[in-house]
């Protein structure tokens, strides 16, 4: 099983069967002691074949949250410094989706590469920060206040799926990962669809990202946003859980940065479509 971000898709932090990350606690499996644990350690102890890391005592050279966070930290950070240079010095939105384009190249790159390459992440954070600030700038001359309420918007979904997955309100589950692959499988090949009918027809294609449609499928890709976060914390938390090793917690960063970007995005279209309503 594959995860929703393409940081994690070539990668699980926990296995079961093949499966990524939904069931920490199982046995495994006869004859491969670390089947369900990509980083075991070979060497164990006399007597406790099957022991994992205890989450208390890190083992040094393994991913911790202090990890994550301080790389989440800087790849968020470098988008916003970026992103407020766009704006400061009225980037023109030709070079604006210049920058997006060189981040998804980026992005592509770092998500096919077997191990985190910092510089691939940072330089990612750092066109992208170009774009969004850009488009924001842009957004925002029409719509005062726009940028800023995509920024709270963002920080209040990150938030809240945080407390309702640190509460189990939220629980990550294989019933729950396929539910949003689907979703986001439907979503995407619908935006693709309506791109393409915009470039070769004019306008807006099919009227999915205006109007009344446009509003519902804002609120269709924020709450999809959502539930990416909810399966990147079940990543993260795997992570830990298992011993991986201390560069990972740059894709998880990444992989965050992705999630967040999206979600900003969403919220940028969805008040540019409602505040044009009124």
């Amino acid at each position: 099983m594959r995860s929703s971000n393409p940081v994690f898709s070539r990668r699980g932090f926990s296995r079961d069967n093949g499966s990524a990350g939904f069931n920490a606690t199982q046995q495994p499996q006869a004859g491969n002691p670390y089947a369900t644990n990509p980083y075991a350690q070979q060497a164990q102890t006399a007597g406790q074949p099957y022991a994992a890391p205890a989450p208390a005592q890190p083992q040094a050279g393994r991913m911790t949250i202090d990890d994550v966070v301080s790389r989440t930290g800087m790849t968020v950070g470098l988008v916003v410094v970026a992103a407020a240079f766009a704006w400061i010095t009225d980037l023109s939105l030709g070079l604006a989706i210049g920058a997006a384009l060189v981040a998804m190249v980026l992005a592509l790159v770092q998500s096919f590469k077997r191990k985190a390459v910092p510089a691939l992440i940072l330089a990612y954070a750092a066109f992208e920060g170009l774009f969004l600030g850009a488009i924001s700038n842009y957004i925002d001359g029409y719509v005062n206040g726009a940028a800023m309420q995509a920024v709270l918007g963002t920080m209040a979904v990150f938030a809240a799926v945080l407390v309702m997955y640190k509460t189990r309100i939220i629980r990550v589950t294989q019933r729950f990962y396929r539910f949003v692959m689907a979703a986001a499988i439907g979503f995407i090949l619908l935006m693709g669809v309506n791109l393409l009918f915009a470039v070769f027809g004019g306008g807006d294609g099919l009227g999915f990202r205006s109007g009344g449609m446009g509003i519902l499928f804002g609120v269709i890709g924020i709450v999809l946003g959502a539930l990416f976060l909810a399966l990147d914390f079940k990543q993260v938390e795997d992570g830990i859980a298992y011993g991986a090793p201390r560069e990972e917690s740059w894709l998880a960063a990444f992989g965050l940065t992705l999630t967040l970007v999206w979600i900003y995005l969403e919220f940028l279209r969805l008040i540019a479509i409602l505040q044009g309503d009124n």
